[in-house]
């Protein structure tokens, strides 16, 4: 199985990293609507962390990963 994870990474009040991770994110995702919905999140200030309110994007990935299970005999 293979699984598709947007992974956001944002700048904290306190300036620390605070990390988003959205699961079986579509292939056809591009940067500019993960740019458009980091800046919604960062403007509705609807999460905060440890490191405080979020104030801005520092990066973003997709991370692909292939699972296979094994039969146990």
């Amino acid at each position: 199985m293979v699984r598709r994870i947007l992974d956001m990474g944002f700048s904290t009040e306190l300036g620390k990293t605070h990390r988003i991770r959205v699961y079986d994110v579509k292939d056809t995702i591009t940067g500019a609507e993960v740019a458009a919905a980091m800046d919604a999140i960062v403007a509705k200030n609807i999460f905060e962390g440890t490191g405080g309110t979020l104030t801005g994007k520092i990066d973003a990935r997709v991370v692909i990963s292939e699972t296979t299970d094994l039969t146990l005999v």
